[in-house]
């Protein structure tokens, strides 16, 4: 059952994948890179209930918190186009 939900998962993913590559503007971009790789932490989670392992646990805590910093540096950098910083 787990396996099925993660197929459905990767699914989606390839989805907001040809957003990534298509989107009309910077944001949207961003905002299906950011999808995608929340999806990949959701199967992570799973794929550690399915193997019983609790490393995988501790990688998609990191992940996500890279993920989360990877969004704040984007947003500062593509937020602030035509302002000069001090």
């Amino acid at each position: 059952m787990i396996l099925y939900i993660i197929l459905a998962i990767i699914i989606s993913a390839l989805l907001s994948f040809y957003r990534v590559l298509k989107g009309p503007t910077v944001f949207d971009r961003i905002a299906a890179a950011d999808s995608m790789g929340i999806m990949f932490l959701i199967i992570l989670v799973l794929l550690s209930i399915h193997f019983e392992r609790e490393i995988f646990i501790d990688v998609a805590l990191v992940y996500g918190l890279l993920l989360f910093v990877d969004l704040l540096i984007m947003a500062k950098y593509f937020g602030k186009k035509g302002e000069v910083s001090d």
